[in-house]
């Protein structure tokens, strides 16, 4: 039986990766400080670890204990806006954090490495992003991300560690955390219809986006560590069509079936348009049925009315308030 780490599983996508790796046959593992995600979304089979990937203590152990086949790194702090404003934690929790498993990967000769990096290291680039365009993002997450992955290349040419490379976008879908203020536009809008409050849209709300649903991304992430062709290379991975924010909280309102105002807040600073080309990803990995963005919001909103309404916390760390967006810090 296959023995693979999932860390961030309690979190999105990650309890997501946890579910189908089970499905699979898979000893599972699970890393997560909880900061983002909840224990209940862990599943069932899986065995919780309540540490950081900043620890790199907890991470030997886990290693030494479990020896681990195959590592799905998910943990992070996926808020590109905020980032600016959070260079320190960051730059420790998506950087630092990454290196130290990276660094027990090679020791305990892990078979593949599968990390999710984010359409954020294209920055402003001309849509639709292409794996062969030079990054450059334009925040300190996407920074982050872009180190990661170079850190992966350069190991892997130094000490043979096999690793994949996903730039999702824009993910969606069932365990979303909705309560996160900062991130996650989709939760977000639905949390604020079934509390009565208006939609949050920065600026005009023309600024495009292709929201992804996670159930059409999981596959290719899972069975790439089972890729020898998927080996070291980067994908692209998320959905084909872009939608306005504004479009996407109409979408959103009639899903939840909520009629709901909107406030446009000052714009911030952003990329503005964002879609990526998925060519290779459906080459090497192969295509599976994309779902409608009208679909997907219907499968979250059933899912979020049953979940009910989160509380929006502020971030506690936040390092510099020079030009943060007022909207972020009120109670």
């Amino acid at each position: 039986m296959p023995t693979s780490l999932v860390t961030g599983g309690a979190g999105f996508i990650g309890a997501h990766i946890v579910a189908e790796l089970v499905r699979q046959g898979h000893k599972v593992v699970v890393l997560d400080d909880l900061s983002g995600g909840f224990e209940e979304n862990i599943h069932a089979s899986a065995t919780f670890a309540n540490g950081s990937v900043t620890d790199p203590g907890l991470i030997e152990a886990l290693f030494v204990r479990h020896r681990f086949d195959y590592v799905y790194h998910l943990a992070a702090y996926a808020a590109e806006g905020l980032s600016h404003f959070i260079k320190r934690f960051n730059y420790t929790n998506n950087l630092i954090g990454s290196v130290n498993l990276i660094n027990a990967a090679v020791k305990y000769t892990t078979q593949c490495f599968v990390f999710t990096s984010s359409i954020a290291v294209y920055g402003a680039l001309t849509p639709p992003m292409r794996e062969d365009m030079v990054p450059v993002p334009e925040d300190p997450y996407g920074i982050a991300k872009l180190a990661v992955e170079q850190d992966l290349r350069v190991t892997h040419e130094m000490f043979g560690l096999n690793y994949v490379i996903f730039r999702p976008h824009n993910v969606y879908g069932e365990y979303q955390n909705i309560g996160d203020r900062y991130r996650n536009v989709v939760g977000i809008f639905m949390n604020q219809l079934m509390q009565g409050q208006p939609l949050t849209v920065f600026g005009d709300g023309k600024q495009t986006r292709a929201f992804s649903y996670i159930g059409d991304i999981v596959p290719s992430l899972v069975n790439s560590a089972f890729t020898p062709s998927a080996y070291n290379q980067v994908f692209n991975i998320g959905a084909d069509m872009d939608y306005s924010v504004n479009d996407l909280a109409a979408l959103t309102m009639k899903a939840m079936g909520i009629k709901g105002e909107i406030r446009h807040l000052e714009a911030r600073n952003e990329v503005v348009h964002a879609h990526a080309d998925h060519a290779k990803v459906k080459h090497i990995l192969g295509e599976y049925p994309l779902t409608s963005l009208p679909e997907g919001l219907s499968r979250m909103a059933d899912w979020a009315k049953k979940a009910g309404v989160r509380k929006s916390k502020q971030f506690g760390e936040v390092e510099i308030l020079k030009n943060i967006p007022p909207v972020w810090l009120e109670d």
